[in-house]
């Protein structure tokens, strides 16, 4: 899979046992390859709203799926394993533009969303069938199409006797929320806000584009919190917004720095002190969406995501959750970075043993549904 954050692929070799609630799956193996510049600048352009044109998305769609073919084979190269022992492929490919709400469109209203990257091109490369695209399938039952990994962890994480809350920070931040002891219709989840992606590119104009994201939390950890600031990014309607609820690039992306930059140069505020505030931002979102909509107060996070590797970000997010034990999942001894790809190994597996694989609780849909479209 590829995120919002746009920096390339996430590949996961997953042995896994078992579907439902006797899933078994183990982490063999995992590879981060990041895209090439010009195609990041590609996805980003096509994921912003920017003008294009059919053939651009025929041309990404395409050459999306070969990026993606290559990183499982790469993998199974470091893994030291034969493409014939691969029995499935999930993939969630590049998401370019998701429209959680209905909007009224040639006389009809729709919501839709639009993943690319040509399984077909993976099936051919690996000798074996692959399922993705599994987000439309939600929505066609009424859901926003995400977020989907909740459904994975009620397989992997519910606990009996505590609530667990699991929090993802890639470009979005997402959280799920288990009850002690709950039934998947008892699991709450949604999109808390922007996570790295605000971050990321306050972070290129920074650095004049040397960066890409802040290593370590270091360059937000040089700059100061502005309050006025603040508190004009958490007026945002969309944290107001109740479950199930989905955002992405087409809110937080660039129209948003803009509008932000623009409110922090009338503040007087400088780019590193916004950077400062961008992320503490993160973390509020966080906190507030659990103050507001969690069913029940987590005893733990459990912070995941490329954003699990800032210090400052995570600091805050304890300031903000004083009664939460903040923790990542390699505090647990699992791969932050490898969860999602993971989520949609075991997505893949459910779908070919034609399980119900979404969450509705989390989604909105009206039921229980079989995400994915098999390539063979």
């Amino acid at each position: 899979m590829s995120g919002t954050s746009a920096d390339g692929i996430d590949a996961a070799l997953t042995r896994i046992s078992g579907y439902g609630t006797a899933t078994k799956a183990e982490l063999a193996s995992f590879l981060f390859t990041p895209f090439p510049p010009a195609v990041r600048e590609a996805v980003l352009a096509v994921a912003g709203g920017r003008k294009t044109c059919a053939a651009d998305f025929c041309r990404l769609k395409t050459l999306l799926g070969g990026l993606y073919a290559e990183a499982c084979l790469a993998l199974c190269r470091q893994a030291g394993i034969p493409i014939s022992q691969v029995d499935l492929v999930g993939s969630h490919g590049q998401t370019v533009w998701h429209i959680p709400q209905p909007e009224d469109y040639l006389g009809r209203t729709i919501a839709g969303t639009l993943q690319i990257g040509e399984d077909s091109v993976i099936a051919e490369a690996m000798g074996c069938p692959v399922v993705g695209d599994f987000r439309v399938r939600d929505m066609a039952a009424g859901g926003q199409g995400a977020p989907l990994v909740p459904y994975t962890e009620y397989l992997l994480y519910r606990e009996e006797e505590r609530t667990v809350a699991l929090q993802n920070i890639g470009g979005i931040g997402n959280v799920t929320v288990l009850p002690a002891g709950c039934a998947l219709e008892d699991v709450t989840a949604f999109d808390t806000g922007p996570g790295n992606m605000v971050m990321d590119a306050l972070v290129q104009r920074l650095t004049d584009g040397r960066l890409t994201y802040d290593k370590g939390g270091r360059l937000a950890a040089g700059g100061t919190v502005s309050k006025e600031l603040l508190a004009w990014m958490l007026a945002d309607p969309y944290l107001e917004k109740k479950p199930p609820k989905t955002t992405g690039r087409e809110v937080y992306g660039e129209a948003y720095v803009a509008r932000l930059l623009a409110r922090a140069d009338g503040l007087g505020v400088g780019l590193q002190d916004v950077l400062a505030t961008a992320t503490r931002f993160t973390a509020e979102a966080i906190a507030v969406g659990l103050d507001r909509f969690a069913p029940a107060p987590p005893e733990r996070l459990v912070v995941g995501g490329g954003g699990s590797w800032n210090r400052t970000l995570l600091d805050h997010l304890r300031d903000c959750l004083p009664g939460c034990r903040v923790v990542t999942n390699e505090d647990l001894g699992f791969n932050s970075d490898a969860k999602e790809a993971v989520a949609f190994a075991i997505l893949a597996n459910e779908a070919v043993f034609a399980s119900c694989n979404n969450a509705p609780s989390a989604t909105g849909a009206r039921n229980p549904v079989v995400m994915g479209k098999l390539s063979i």
